[in-house]
């Protein structure tokens, strides 16, 4: 089974709204793209790089998206999206690579947190459009470098 063009134009928008809205730091857009019982599944840098700390439902996806407010910008790159037919017309799965930029204040100046990410994704049909049922996290390279200025 493959995905129809209109659906695969509905999870690249859903993709890079969940990047906008991260950006934007509007939370509760971001929340309104999972499903009311989705799982997040990421890591704890620098503890591990590996996707292995699960929250399940939107509370808990928004709780730990929080974390993003600790930055005073962030910027989130979308570098490749493929996207994949589930066993029904209403279940698909999405494998996208990126680059999030986490503009950090330190010892008077600022760095750029840079990861390059990978999310494996799992997306279901609702009422509402397609949302993320399952994204897992996993970050590939962590780099640190200075930042000449950050607009606030």
């Amino acid at each position: 089974m493959s995905l129809a063009v209109e659906d695969r134009l509905a999870l690249a928008d859903l993709v890079h709204r969940y990047a906008s809205y991260v950006d934007a730091r509007d939370l509760d857009r971001v929340v309104a793209l999972f499903t009311e019982d989705a799982v997040l599944v990421s890591p704890e840098p620098p503890r591990t790089l590996e996707p292995d700390v699960e929250r399940r439902g939107r509370a808990d996806v928004r709780q730990a998206l929080e974390g993003v407010l600790r930055a005073v910008r962030t910027v989130h790159q979308i570098v490749g999206e493929v996207y994949d037919a589930g066993s029904t017309p209403d279940v698909a799965h999405g494998a996208i690579t990126g680059v999030a930029h986490h503009l950090m204040e330190r010892e008077g100046g600022h760095v750029d947190l840079s990861w390059s990410l990978r999310f494996a994704d799992d997306y279901r049909r609702t009422p509402e459009g397609w949302r993320f049922a399952r994204r897992a996290l996993t970050i590939d390279v962590v780099e640190s470098r200075p930042v000449g200025k950050v607009r606030p």
